[in-house]
């Protein structure tokens, strides 16, 4: 029993750091696929694949007559998650062709801050101490991180950071259905209304050719089948065995991976300045996941 509990515990750890890994290696491949292709038309491709790919996965594990079967709880969710995904992604494919890869990442992680503030003020969850100073922590290096010279912020870390935003909102409202939804089912329904949001949103404010497409074939692969089909299956796998806490803080390692990949795969220098608004940024994100484990901790010992 503790054998077998321990080696699951250790499988689940390794599938959230796959997905980590996953994750932050595709910031490259987003930011070679602008060489090609228009933002949105490149996140439209995006989603369609990763339809495809999560529609055969339904259909492998829960049969192919259930691939299009919800409950209220899978539909309601994968369609909040799916219009969340559709803002969230764009924004952040969009900041990505006026930022880098590495600080794309980091600031793409900052929901992690977010999500404790805006679970606050909309299901009106007590925020300690520790998660405002964590903010404070990640403000201060965000500023290091995006502002430039006279006191402006770059367009792309502005667009990312409301990426960040906005996903702080997607994992609410994941969470928020998780509880009676399909996990599988509610990711693909998700991509699904992702596709078409993208797709609609292209076609009115670019211009999508096939040339482009074909172009960005590699990347598009990558982002589709690796970052959202099999990163999202690794993340479901990992977090059956893993607390939550501990999966967010170890998911949370995409920045990390991110700017490592930029770094050795673009070779995107980052000055002294920026890389110590990573530290800091990185380490508001750790004290923000290991509150609650602290919290219990202490809860342990006060009878």
């Amino acid at each position: 029993m503790n054998d077998t509990t321990a080696k699951n515990r250790i499988a689940g750890l390794l599938a959230l750091l796959g997905a980590a890994f996953v994750w932050g290696i595709a910031f490259v491949f987003q930011v070679e696929g602008m060489d090609h292709c228009p933002p949105v038309t490149f996140m439209a491709a995006r989603c369609f694949l990763a339809s495809v790919f999560l529609a055969i996965v339904v259909a492998v594990v829960r049969g192919p007559k259930e691939v299009f079967r919800f409950n209220a709880a899978t539909l309601k969710g994968g369609i909040g998650c799916g219009l969340f995904i559709t803002v969230a992604n764009n924004l952040q494919q969009i900041g990505i062709q006026y930022t880098t890869a590495g600080k794309a990442g980091f600031i793409t992680s900052m929901y992690m801050l977010f999500v404790p503030i805006l679970g606050a003020l909309i299901f009106s969850r007590k925020v300690r101490a520790k998660t405002w100073i964590a903010v404070i922590i990640g403000a201060v290096g965000m500023y290091l991180l995006s502002i430039k010279e006279g006191f402006t912020i770059g367009q792309g870390d502005a667009y990312v950071f409301g990426c960040a935003i906005v996903f702080a909102g997607h994992i609410l409202c994941a969470d928020y259905y998780s509880a009676d939804a399909d996990p599988i089912k509610m990711s693909f329904l998700q991509f699904v209304v992702a596709f078409l949001g993208s797709a609609i949103w292209a076609l009115i404010a670019e211009t999508p050719t096939l040339e482009g497409l074909w172009a960005a074939r590699v990347s598009i692969a990558y982002v589709g089948i690796m970052s959202a089909g099999v990163g999202y299956t690794l993340q479901l796998v990992g977090q059956k065995s893993t607390k939550p806490e501990a999966a967010a803080l170890i998911m949370s390692l995409e920045a990390v991976f991110a700017a490592l990949a930029g770094w050795v795969l673009l070779r995107e220098a980052m000055t002294t300045r920026e890389l110590f608004g990573c530290v800091l940024m990185f380490a508001a994100i750790l004290l923000v996941q290991l509150e609650l484990p602290k919290k219990q901790t202490g809860q342990q010992r006060r009878p």
